[in-house]
């Protein structure tokens, strides 16, 4: 008897969670659309506008050349890479190869099924001059890969900014290049 009692209030936990999500999805989205992002994360210090598997958006982007993409493994973390046109993009491999792939490969074997593109609030890519070039330079080249420190992240920083230092995480990159373009960063999918 109590088990049917306890599923009940797993499901009603479960239902405010997504209401709240949901809630918390519309602020953003309204803060995104007058261009008032919080302060911090303009400055880099915060990570709230993480790719969202809750909410995709209304509105899809291009990929352009130099742009910064990820997508995520298995719901846990998230992969980045450089976009560099023509369907393909260069990212560091587990094995430590930087490599050139399609859109397709960049998916496969993880449990994302969307990329995204970092933009600014009008859904314009953020994209550094040097990202793009570095990207290529890099193909083919093998760094000693390690998961928190020297991982896709701090390949994908050093591409964007030419500085080689760590960075554990893909909220630590989205600080960073909250930082280094002076604005909040928001990651819109790809169409």
């Amino acid at each position: 008897m109590a088990l049917p009692l306890i599923w009940l209030g797993a499901a009603a936990i479960g239902a405010a969670i997504v209401i709240e999500e949901k809630e918390k999805q519309k602020e953003v989205a309204l803060k995104r659309q007058l261009g008032k992002a919080t302060k911090k994360h303009v400055d880099g210090q915060s990570a709230e506008l993480a790719p969202s598997l809750w909410q995709t958006g209304d509105r899809r982007v291009k990929p352009e050349a130099g742009g910064i993409v990820c997508c995520f493994v298995f719901g846990v973390i998230e992969h980045t890479g450089i976009w560099i046109g023509d369907n393909t993009l260069v990212e560091l491999h587990g094995s430590g190869l930087v490599r050139a792939v399609s859109a397709e490969r960049f998916l496969a074997g993880r449990s994302g099924s969307r990329i995204y593109q970092a933009c600014n609030h009008n859904h314009q890519p953020l994209i550094a001059a040097k990202a793009f070039y570095q990207a290529q330079q890099a193909i083919f080249s093998y760094r000693d890969y390690d998961l928190f420190d020297n991982n896709c992240h701090r390949f994908v920083w050093r591409c964007i900014s030419g500085e080689d230092c760590t960075v554990q995480s893909f909220g630590q990159l989205n600080n960073k290049i909250g930082s280094y373009f002076g604005e909040a960063v928001y990651w819109d999918e790809l169409c």
